[in-house]
């Protein structure tokens, strides 16, 4: 017995909610068994025992420059032959499908249908799983039964949540056996998201116009749907090469590569910041040997903090308790030709200083690191310890700000309490997640997939074409 409630006709728009299309133009084909459904950079992901795969889509036929990004669980794989005779290996998926006031689960394979006038076709399979009394009766000769959409809907689809889904994300680490690293990893497999570990030594480009590409263990890496970088200091120039491939691959970057380098490069960054009237200690820099009495003259009375431009986790920090004594070190480190600057001392601060997480432009967490004994330092991998502490709105909106002007997704921004308001001393693209989780209890690594989930949007416009020879 038909179900007189569901007619179609030979085209129909449909939706597909699970996988963020809103809107789809589908040819109800009887004489085809399968259904399919166009996609492009078709990448299977994911462990052998639940594969996965990611692909992208091209909704409105006649606008391919609009790409929505999907992900699902596979079903199966196995041979299609088309209409036209050709046979291939298609990805088959099961998602939900929505007519109108009718929806049902179908399989549907995954094929490249670019250049045909509809990107979805509906075959009998499908047509037989549907849930009512009988199956739905096709009408050839009519189209256009079940209520019209609009493909309008693609336009607004970035004002609203991404669509959930897993993704497939890439941590650029060299220390896969890091804290920070196991809990982004807890953390993300926990949402269902499937996370892979890239050395970001072994990472090699191919740059061109075309179709940037990076290479690892002899072949090229995915498109991932999120990077995060965790890019050590000691390779700061070939980390942000490689993160500035993936974005030109279309990979969002949770701190982009211009981000992570401005924010390395402690003279400019400091040089930013002041810019845009954030408070930070008094700083000074000078290239010139004869400049260095008066380059610690502009700090005033001692003592004095001399700092290399590339440390990070304290080292290469000295504190210059007299003039002769920063002169020393200042004139030592012109010695090895290496770049540093000087820095007014807050002694108020007490040796104390405040780390304020940020993600995704909030304070998510803020602890006050103390220095060990005898120590000016108060970083954590220097001996210090570490407490959950409660900022206040200047500071919270210091933080904010400064991770704002380096245009950081995440960032550590330490600050000194002055006598005259908070001071930024630092701010890390790469901070560590141990002291802050274990000081605060908060889970971290989950807000950081969190934002992720947030702004990895399924819309997005195809990367501009290389230009014609």
């Amino acid at each position: 017995m038909t179900d007189d409630s569901l007619k179609l006709g030979w085209v129909e728009w449909c939706s597909l909610p699970v996988l963020g299309l809103p809107a789809l133009k589908v040819k109800v084909d009887t004489g085809a068994k399968t259904s399919a459904l166009h996609a492009f950079t078709v990448e299977p992901f994911g462990p052998a025992s639940k594969p996965k795969v990611r692909f992208g889509i091209h909704p409105i036929p006649e606008k391919p420059e609009i790409e929505v990004y999907c992900s699902a669980d596979v079903v199966d794989r196995r041979e299609v032959t088309s209409s036209n005779g050709e046979t291939e290996m298609r990805y088959v998926i099961e998602t939900l499908i929505q007519m109108g006031d009718h929806e049902w689960p179908i399989q549907i394979t995954l094929s490249d249908r670019e250049g045909m006038s509809y990107h979805m076709l509906l075959g009998r399979q499908a047509l037989s799983a549907y849930p009512g009394d009988g199956e739905p009766q096709v009408l050839p000769s009519m189209s256009y039964q079940q209520p019209s959409l609009d493909y309008d809907v693609y336009d607004k689809i970035t004002k609203k949540p991404p669509t959930k889904r897993s993704l497939r994300i890439g941590v650029l680490t060299r220390e896969p056996k890091s804290y920070s690293t196991k809990r982004l990893v807890e953390a993300a497999e926990a949402r269902e998201h499937v996370v892979e570990l890239i050395d970001t030594r072994r990472c090699y480009m191919l740059i061109n116009a075309g179709k940037p590409e990076v290479h690892y263990d002899g072949r090229a890496l995915p498109i991932y749907d999120a990077i995060i970088p965790r890019i050590g200091a000691s390779i700061t120039n070939y980390g942000t090469a490689v993160t500035r491939q993936f974005e030109a691959m279309g990979c969002y970057c949770v701190n982009g590569s211009h981000a992570i380098a401005v924010s390395r490069d402690k003279l400019y960054a400091h040089q930013l910041l002041a810019r845009e009237g954030i408070g930070m200690p008094t700083t000074a820099f000078a290239s010139s040997p004869q400049d260095n009495k008066s380059l610690i003259d502009l700090m005033g009375s001692p003592p004095i903090i001399v700092k290399l431009l590339e440390s990070s986790q304290g080292k290469g920090v000295v504190l210059a308790d007299t003039k002769k004594a920063a002169e020393s070190v200042v004139g030592a480190f012109r010695g090895l030709k290496a770049d540093f600057l000087v820095q007014q001392f807050v002694k108020e601060a007490g040796g104390e200083d405040i780390r304020c997480l940020v993600i995704g432009g909030k304070v998510v967490a803020a602890i006050k690191r103390t220095a060990a004994p005898g120590d000016f330092r108060s970083n954590l991998h220097q001996g210090g310890s570490a407490s959950v502490v409660r900022i206040t709105k200047e500071e919270r909106e210091t933080a904010l700000a400064a991770a704002k002007v380096l245009n950081l997704g995440m960032a550590g921004v330490d600050l000194l309490r002055s006598n005259d308001g908070p001071k930024v001393l630092e701010v890390n693209s790469s901070p560590g997640l141990e002291g802050v989780e274990t000081a605060s209890g908060k889970d971290i690594a989950g807000l950081v997939i969190e934002a992720i989930e947030k702004r990895v949007s399924s819309y997005v416009r195809r990367r501009r074409r290389a230009r014609a020879a």
